[in-house]
């Protein structure tokens, strides 16, 4: 098998779907939902006083500044689904069109990367999330079984000359950061 999908042990029991294209023509598989979430709107109170004490030039407190960008954090929807693909290969997330139009959703990041290495990482087995935002005015639940993104595999090039990194993955989400 050279790419694909598979559930994670967690959901392994619970009636999920891997991720199919709609159409003939289809470059994305349908992401949905592994279980009802419960995505807050961005449009709480910390973020509005914040706002508030902008609008009228008011310096923002530590507290208060922690607080507001707190409610704009993006949340992390799980899929229960891992990707399995070849070296020189990445699966690329989108955001549905129908999100933002119908749903008040976007995904902040614009577009998530899913390495190879990423697949059954000790971490978390390689369970993809999609990061959501809900816009909307209200929380919005988004129900198991609702499509939420969109994946495409797709092939990468290296650079000419490249050092190759020694570094290997070692956990899940965002392991590969360094700050």
């Amino acid at each position: 098998m050279q790419r694909g999908f598979e559930i994670v042990s967690k959901y392994a029991d619970q009636g999920l779907k891997l991720p199919y294209r709609t159409t003939q023509q289809a470059a994305g598989y349908d992401f949905e939902c592994a279980e009802d979430f419960a995505l807050p709107s961005i449009w709480r109170h910390d973020l509005l006083h914040a706002f508030k004490r902008l609008k009228h030039r008011e310096p923002l407190t530590t507290a208060e500044l922690t607080a507001g960008q707190s409610d704009l954090k993006p949340w992390l929807v799980p899929t229960g689904i891992k990707a399995f693909m070849q070296p020189g290969e990445v699966l690329m997330l989108a955001n549905r069109s129908s999100n933002p139009l119908k749903h008040n959703l976007i995904l902040p990041n614009g577009v998530g990367v899913i390495d190879a290495d990423y697949y059954n990482n000790d971490k978390n087995e390689g369970e993809i999330f999609v990061q959501l935002v809900n816009v909307g005015l209200t929380d919005l639940t988004i129900k198991k079984g609702q499509r939420i993104a969109q994946g495409i595999f797709m092939p990468f090039l290296l650079a000419d000359g490249e050092q190759i990194p020694q570094q290997q993955r070692t956990g899940g989400f965002g392991s590969s950061d360094k700050q």
